[in-house]
Parts: structure tokens; sequence; C-alpha cells
């Protein structure tokens, strides 16, 4: 399978650093990057902190700053309705009205319904999002998520200063695919839990990667269309990407966008309403 089109976006440089110790930080994010593991990072007991916290914010700079043009045209479309929506519209669903625009405009929209139950270290939950699905340039599916709401998700009670610009870089409105979503999640998670650590808390379990990742990534989806409210159950999804995405498309074709070449706007967004 080809490949989507990229646009990578400067990542911010660090103030204070030399050229020798950025580039190696640099490659050490690269190294992340393309590790196939789904977790975190790890670093060696010798390793000094503000370097790790370099590391933890580079990653994320160079994850956000990948952007396919599949993410752009759709965080533009994104954006072109939220900025009309007029104030009589958003007495309804902001998601379900959004949902319904993202059709009308073509795309292969959903409103998902996930839930879970408690398991070990993990409460019960629900969440709800849209999501996209796309048809590549070989006739085969690809999924965007789209959460109106990403930042304050991963958002903490008395966070500490790196904590609080971590999550200040994370985009209101988040569209990104599964594998990106599990990376986000794998560093903020990690990084939660040493801001509270600093303030000597605990990691509450809403904020592990087991809850946060169910959030998007449940077996359990209730799928709604705007032509059908009606919800059903989406079961036997399949793992990919090491880890336990369970989503599969919906029986319907969705219809193919063309992503020739180059790419207009990020993927990914805070930009005010």
């Amino acid at each position: 399978m080809q490949s989507q089109s990229h646009t990578r976006y400067p990542s911010t440089s660090i103030s204070g650093m030399g050229s020798l110790e950025e580039e190696r930080l640099v490659q050490m994010v690269r190294d992340f990057i393309e590790s196939e593991s789904s977790a975190a990072p790890t670093f060696t007991a010798s390793s000094n902190c503000l370097s790790i916290n370099q590391v933890k914010y580079l990653t994320l700079q160079e994850i956000l700053g990948i952007v396919t043009e599949a993410e752009a045209e759709v965080l533009e479309t994104l954006l072109k309705h939220m900025r009309s929506k007029s104030d009589a519209e958003k007495t309804t669903s902001k998601k379900l009205w959004l949902m319904k625009r993202l059709k009308m405009d073509g795309f292969n929209a959903s409103l998902c319904q996930t839930s879970w139950v408690t398991s070990l270290g993990c409460p019960a939950g629900d969440y709800e999002y849209i999501d996209i699905t796309l048809e590549d340039e070989n006739g085969g599916t690809m999924r965007l998520i789209v959460d109106l709401d990403f930042r304050s998700q991963f958002e903490l009670a008395r966070p500490t200063p790196f904590y609080k610009e971590l999550t200040d870089t994370l985009p209101l409105f988040f569209v990104g695919s599964e594998d990106k979503l599990h990376k986000i999640i794998s560093l903020l998670c990690s990084a939660a839990k040493q801001s509270l650590k600093e303030r000597g808390l605990h990691l509450p379990p809403w904020r592990t990667s087991t809850y946060m990742q169910s959030k998007w990534l449940s077996r359990t989806c209730k799928v709604a269309s705007a032509t059908n409210i009606g919800y059903s159950n989406r079961e036997n999804r399949e793992a990919k990407n090491g880890y336990s995405s369970m989503w599969s498309p919906p029986m319907v074709k969705p219809k193919r966008r063309g992503w020739g070449g180059g790419s207009g706007g990020s993927g990914l967004s805070s930009q005010p309403l």
C-alpha cells in the first residue's frame, strides 16, 4: 500500500541548546517515532531530567508536525463549518451537527460512541468523537479520528510548568490517524505521571494510557450516521500497529477523494473560532 503524502511542519527548537546537542536529541526523537513499540520511550537513570523533557517536547512537536493531505483537507472543512455555526445551531449536539455537515461535503463521517467496562486499574467510561473513513490510492480504506475538544482531555490539576507546556502544544481540534493518536497518548500519559510524581501525587486511573486509549480505541463502539441514528455494535475489529485498535470500516464504500500532491494547511489546529 502506498503511503499517504505528508507535509512536515517545522518543530520548535528549545532555547539554550547547542547544535550538536539538538542534533542528538532530534535523532532520539526520530528513533522514538520510527519505533514499533507501543510504549512511551524509556530513559536510563543517568539521563538528565532536562534532556528527558527536551526529548519529550521535541517528540510531540515531531508527531504533530507530520500532516497528511487528507488530514489537512478534513481540518480545513471542519474549521469552515465551525466558524459558520450560528448561535441557534449551538443548541444541538456539536459533534452530530458537524458530522452531518461533513457528510454533506462528501466525507464518509460517523458519530462514534465508545464505552468500556471496569478492568484492572481502569474504571468504566464512555466517550464520543467523529470517525471519517476514506479510500486510499489503492482502493483500500483509511480512518481519521476527529475530536473537537482534544486538548482538555489531557489537562491536569496543578501541572508542572513542563507538562503545562506540553498540553498547550496540543491542538484544540484533533484530526489524525490511530497511529498518531496512540503516540500522543503514550507520550502525554508518561509525562502526566511524571508531573504528578513531582507534585507528590499519584496518577489517577482516568489519566492512565489504558483509560485514555479506550476513549478512541475501545473494542465496544456504537456508530451513528446522519441517515441512521440507530446504533449497532462493531465487533471483531482487527488489532494493528502493535496495539488494540479494534476498528473496522463500515460496509458503505467510502467516497474517494483526490490527493495527488501538495498539501494545504495542517491536520491539527488550535485556531480560535
